[in-house]
């Protein structure tokens, strides 16, 4: 038999956020140094990985149709479910038929260390730590788009001190935790030197990062700017309290920090945030809002928006819409509300009905295509700095802007994983089209 026929298999799937997508990549790392190939989840493999999410609806549901799916590939597989559900409800997942070891959030990381070998057997392993064990570990993670070396994310920070009333991440991963100051700047120039050219630096809270090590995100970012090479950085998603002065100015100063900021608001109704236990109030946001279009005027702004949560009426909803409505922000993340246990919002009055929670929805989606839209048409007949991806999809290729339009262009392998001068000429849905003018070699 040929050596690639007796190579075991790994097929890894992950639910959730980008933080989950880095660690699932530095999971599937360890097993090609282990000999294996990795396969896509829809492929037979020998080892099914998956890395689950507690802020999705219906998790548990998620969990066992994954697990189906995987056995009718290969019966004799082995299943192992990790990650932050599986944190927070490994008894009810180890009785899921199929399901071979479950590993809480910090054992993700040790799986060839505490799983002598993939052989499935009649009782399901359970190893996961407490939640207040999790404080004092820090599991290294950094991941790329489709195995390319365009864009890396890159886990600088894991935990949160915060207590929403609407979120188990806390419960999952535990208090807030940075990485090592001087570690990042290691890891970040290996990446650098793997050849990466957009760096998002990612965790629960990026912007809580550094207390334990007297050094906040701001001079974090200061001493990467520094660092000789190609490349730019994006912060993955920055609470708006911790979106400082200091934060908003450097970027306007360095080509090397990214024009987009991505800021979770959740409601534009002071009652529904003090309800979330959010540490802002409506007029906070947007004055952050506006000092970021006034400093920054091109900058691209994501948003976080939750609707739906307890006791949230139309008028509280309407609030909300209105309120963003207003903002000059360029595109929002829509979540419904969805009733998660051991959080405080589950006990909560006023639940709204789901038919009432999927309109709410669907208004604030058409609300960010407009946002979407509007932000792309005022970028028409300007010139903006793209990288541009690898892949070749009928003869295309697309890539982001700094402020993060995503841009499309033909197909020239010329431009893969540089930084191109692109002038926008027009929008397709959801994509602007533009004019190539030139590669600008350096951002430094």
């Amino acid at each position: 038999m040929s050596k690639n026929r007796m190579q075991k298999k790994v097929a890894l799937h992950t639910l959730g956020c980008k933080l989950n997508f880095s660690e699932t990549s530095t999971i599937g790392k360890e097993f090609l140094s282990k000999g294996f190939e990795i396969v896509e989840f829809n492929k037979k493999a020998d080892v099914y990985v998956f890395n689950t999410c507690t802020v999705t609806e219906n998790a548990e549901r998620e969990c066992r149709q994954l697990v189906r799916r995987a056995l009718r590939s290969n019966p004799e597989a082995y299943v192992i479910v990790t990650g932050c559900y599986a944190q927070l409800r490994y008894e009810q997942i180890s009785q899921i038929e199929g399901v071979d070891a479950v590993l809480g959030s910090s054992e993700k990381f040790k799986i060839f260390s505490l799983l002598s070998d993939f052989e499935k057997k009649e009782l399901s392993c359970i190893y996961v730590s407490p939640t207040e064990e999790l404080n004092n570990q820090f599991g290294l993670a950094s991941s790329s788009d489709s195995d390319s070396r365009t864009r890396a994310y890159f886990k600088i920070q894991d935990g949160c001190d915060y207590k929403c009333t609407f979120c188990t991440i806390p419960l999952a991963r535990g208090l807030s935790r940075s990485m090592n100051p001087d570690l990042v700047i290691s890891q970040f120039k290996q990446l650098i030197i793997e050849g990466y050219k957009e760096i998002i630096l990612t965790g629960v809270n990026v912007g809580d990062y550094g207390k334990s090590f007297d050094i906040n995100l701001y001079k974090l970012l200061l001493k990467l700017i520094t660092i000789e090479g190609d490349f730019r950085i994006r912060i993955s998603s920055i609470e708006p309290n911790l979106l400082t002065d200091e934060i908003i100015e450097l970027t306007s100063d360095s080509e090397k920090l990214c024009n987009h900021f991505h800021i979770p608001l959740q409601s534009g109704s002071s009652s529904i945030l003090k309800a979330m236990q959010r540490r802002y109030k409506v007029g906070d946001y947007q004055k952050v809002i506006y000092k970021v279009k006034k400093i920054i005027p091109d900058a691209g702004i994501g948003v976080d928006v939750i609707v739906g949560f307890p006791g949230e009426t139309e008028d509280h909803f309407l609030e909300t819409y209105n309120f963003i409505r207003e903002l000059p922000v360029s595109y929002l993340h829509v979540f419904t509300y969805s009733e998660r246990p051991d959080t405080k919002a589950i006990s909560f009055p006023g639940k709204i009905n789901h038919s009432d929670r999927k309109r709410r929805n669907s208004m604030l989606r058409i609300l960010s295509e407009k946002k979407r839209n509007q932000f792309y048409t005022e970028m028409i007949g300007r010139d903006t700095e793209v990288l541009f991806e690898t892949e070749n999809v009928e003869g295309m290729m697309k890539g982001f802007s700094s402020n993060y339009i995503r841009v499309e262009h033909k197909y020239d392998p010329v431009l893969v994983n540089e930084f191109c001068t692109v002038n926008i000429t027009n929008i397709d849905e959801i994509l602007c089209q533009g004019t190539f003018k030139e590669i600008k070699k350096s951002v430094a």
